[in-house]
């Protein structure tokens, strides 16, 4: 069994997160994901709606990124 794949997807994702921690460190925590111009927000005595679609789409856009790496990955 050969476990060289699975160590290059463990590997990138302790890359991914450790990168992702340092961000997070140098915002002070506040990375406005959820929050961004195009959400869609609406608010009413009797409730709410919220769709973070310009956060889905940024999202969407980096696991692209991120997989299409992988792929291609030699």
């Amino acid at each position: 069994m050969n476990l060289l794949p699975l160590t290059k997807i463990f590997l990138g994702l302790s890359c991914f997160f450790a990168v992702l921690a340092v961000i997070w460190q140098l915002s002070g925590g506040n990375i406005p994901l959820g929050r961004l111009p195009g959400d869609i927000r609406i608010e009413s005595d009797s409730g709410g709606f919220y769709f973070p679609i310009t956060t889905c789409l940024l999202l969407s856009a980096l696991l692209s990124g991120i997989s299409y790496l992988i792929k291609h990955w030699k």
